[in-house]
């Protein structure tokens, strides 16, 4: 669990501002999606494809705008350690980061930046995330980079009704499944040594919920199309059918008979 000397450090309450306004921009973003499949999808697209629609708009721009502003203040946010009077308030940075050895970077070196408040916020739940943690920086820069240009593509191709966008949608689900594995085992294998789940919010509504969103909607997005995958296999093997023994005797007996009456 987390340190009682960094838990001071992080805002107070539960409901304070900072985290009513995190809350909020969430929802936004999820206000933002839907809205754009309002305006780029037909009306006859189906409530399965609008939903992963929706779902890949929503996880490009969480990408991008939430989880790109952490991967900015973990390399352009630093405190000197120096100036620190009390090195146990601040989350880990990894030793030699950046090349630096006397730097604690990350959202806690963010001072009243909006985005770093918001990550100080998620951080009272985990730890990590206020400081320079390798394993979730590596992460997010392959989420960032890799996953979310590859959400906005399925979008655009589901919008185009391109059937290729079944292969991306698999292949993101995946990472995205992956990476929650790769986020949470290595605290799992430590006793949750980051983690506070000591209230409702932090365990529920932080750990929990958040994160399951990136558990069941990747399930539910690999089955959608591996079905559809299956379907289009199914449906292109029927014209390749083997022709049975009855229709080539058939066949052969027509044909051998059509012959002989060309030679009388």
């Amino acid at each position: 669990m987390a340190s009682q000397p960094f838990r001071g450090s992080l805002p107070a309450d539960i409901f304070d501002k900072t985290t009513l306004i995190s809350l909020a921009s969430t929802l936004a973003i999820l206000a933002v999606a839907y809205g754009t499949s309002r305006k780029v999808l037909p009306r006859s697209t189906s409530v399965t494809w609008r939903g992963l629609f929706i779902w890949h708009a929503f996880d490009a721009l969480i990408h991008f705008i939430l989880e790109g502003s952490f991967l900015y203040h973990c390399f352009f946010s630093y405190l000197p350690m120096s100036k620190v009077r009390n090195k146990l308030a601040l989350a880990p940075t990894a030793h030699n980061f950046l090349g630096y050895t006397d730097r604690a970077y990350g959202p806690q070196a963010g001072g009243s930046n909006p985005f770093a408040q918001l990550w100080m916020v998620y951080a009272k739940a985990d730890r990590r995330w206020a400081g320079a943690d390798l394993s979730v920086i590596s992460l997010e820069l392959l989420t960032v980079l890799v996953a979310a240009p590859l959400a906005c593509l399925i979008c655009y191709g589901i919008a185009k009704k391109d059937p290729r966008t079944n292969i991306l949608v698999i292949i993101v689900a995946t990472m995205e499944l992956y990476g929650g594995f790769i986020t949470f085992c290595p605290e799992w294998l430590t006793m949750n040594h980051n983690l506070d789940g000591s209230n409702f919010m932090y365990l529920w509504v932080y750990l929990v919920f958040f994160n399951m969103l990136w558990v069941v909607i990747p399930i539910y997005a690999i089955w959608v199309s591996a079905n559809e995958i299956n379907d289009a296999f199914l449906g292109k093997s029927k014209p390749y059918k083997p022709e049975s023994s009855k229709s080539k005797s058939s066949s052969s007996s027509s044909s051998s008979s059509s012959s002989s009456r060309k030679s009388r």
